[in-house]
């Protein structure tokens, strides 16, 4: 991938916009508040929708089927293909919108964006078949495998990179994330969830910096390899290379080894459970600290059994809560580290520097956390909580088509020598052994009383 098409993919102002035009607001808006600005009309629409008509049932789109019948009569009915274009165009139209006042090419990228949402559709179609989705093959694995092909083995034209903006789509749907990620949810995993969390997320961050740096790995790459190994996969990469103001080509790297390790996770862990005589939580609680994706952790523990499915849910939302955490430790350690912790007559760290590397998207993801755990009603919750998850999904779909496009199978072993990959593997065999103990001694009741999670 050449450094011309990271920088056309990108919503950064200081790339795209004119300096004559950033007088105007709408064009000096960096890509993190066009994402919060869009999830946030998207949540706003839904919420004044269900405030105004309580018993209003939201429509969510059909992607589950078990027979070719079903696949006719439900997946591919006019009714959900309807809904689905419904939400195309509006996804599609709130886009355009961000990428007219970002100094992008409209034209091209609403060609691109229809091709790409096609693509994620059909990723989302083949994992919803019930065998496939039985042994977790989920529509991650579908779209990157889709984008890496397309990518790889073809020459892309130039609005499919123009509408390929994987960090664009992911940051709006962790914003629409964040309805999910419930206190009161976390509150259930009690003590022995919260701490399996910080033990995991800081030893396993780390070590896994302390391994690039061993094999030579820059920290640039380090840092953004240890947040995605110890806290969420690529949603927590993306936070990190914004702290830091990172390559973007090092982010495309990481973003494709989480996903490509991901997928033997998957399919085996479920299977040591099983073959060890693992309890269900102490099994959920592994799946939850280890594996990077909502939507992969449930389709792995739901192999397990219904507790492990509730266990490993709630360690991720409890590790997906970090992000701000996280986001705002490497904010203001990168900032001490490129000034005061080098340089004594560099302008010392203050909270205005390690806000300009703060990654603005979080604050939105934060709010939305906040405001669905304390301030709206839970009835309302329920009422949303479908169409937000199928949004969500769909923006996800979206982001891991685009990084399959924009990934480079040479740059695997091409970047610094294949040294960054050996590192994110080293990284990764500690995480799965480091959670499993602590998912043990917590869930296990070694070192406290098991919660009781049903």
């Amino acid at each position: 991938m050449s450094n011309e098409t990271i920088n056309s993919n990108t919503l950064s102002p200081e790339l795209a916009i004119p300096v004559a035009t950033k007088r105007n607001i709408l064009k000096g808006l960096h890509e993190d508040v066009w994402a919060v600005i869009i999830a946030g009309l998207l949540v706003t629409g839904i919420l004044v929708g269900a405030f105004l008509s309580p018993d209003l049932h939201f429509k969510t789109p059909v992607f589950q089927w078990a027979t070719s019948a079903d696949l006719l009569t439900k997946v591919l009915s006019f009714n959900n293909l309807f809904l689905l274009v419904i939400i195309g165009a509006v996804f599609c139209s709130l886009s355009s919108i961000a990428i007219l006042f970002s100094g992008g090419n409209v034209r091209r990228f609403i060609l691109g964006f229809l091709t790409i949402y096609l693509l994620a559709l059909v990723s989302l179609v083949v994992s919803g078949n019930k065998t496939i989705s039985y042994y977790g093959i989920e529509y991650v694995v579908f779209g990157l495998t889709i984008g890496l092909l397309l990518g790889n083995l073809t020459k892309l034209p130039d609005w499919i990179k123009e509408a390929a903006r994987s960090e664009f789509f992911i940051k709006t749907g962790l914003v629409i994330l964040g309805t999910s990620i419930l206190f009161t949810d976390i509150v259930k995993a009690g003590l022995p969830g919260i701490l399996q969390a910080i033990f995991v997320v800081a030893a396993v961050w780390f070590f896994a910096l302390w391994l690039a740096r061993r094999l030579k790995v820059d920290d640039e790459f380090g840092v953004i390899l240890a947040s995605a190994v110890s806290i969420c996969g690529v949603s927590a990469a993306i936070v990190a290379c914004g702290a830091i103001n990172g390559d973007k080509k090092k982010l495309s790297y990481i973003t494709t080894l989480v996903l490509l390790v991901a997928i033997p996770m998957l399919v085996f862990m479920p299977w040591i459970i099983r073959e060890l005589g693992i309890s269900e939580v102490v099994g959920g609680a592994w799946l939850g600290g280890t594996l990077d994706t909502t939507a992969s952790v449930t389709a792995a523990s739901e192999l397990v059994g219904p507790i492990a499915t509730k266990a490993g849910v709630i360690i991720k939302f409890s590790q997906n809560v970090l992000i701000g955490v996280a986001a705002f430790f490497i904010a203001g350690w990168w900032v001490w580290r490129k000034t005061a912790g080098v340089n004594e007559n560099a302008e010392k760290p203050s909270l205005r520097l390690v806000w300009e590397r703060f990654p603005k998207f979080v604050i939105g993801f934060i709010a939305a956390s906040i405001l669905f755990s304390f301030l709206i009603p839970g009835d309302t919750g329920k009422q949303v909580s479908g169409i937000f998850s199928s949004l969500r999904t769909i923006w996800f779909a979206l982001a891991f088509v685009s990084i399959g496009l924009e990934a480079r199978f040479s740059d695997l072993y091409k970047m610094d020598g294949g040294r960054p990959a050996l590192a994110f593997v080293g990284a990764q065999l500690f995480n799965i052994l480091w959670t499993l103990l602590w998912a043990w001694l917590l869930f296990g009741g070694i070192l406290l009383p098991a919660p009781d999670i049903r």
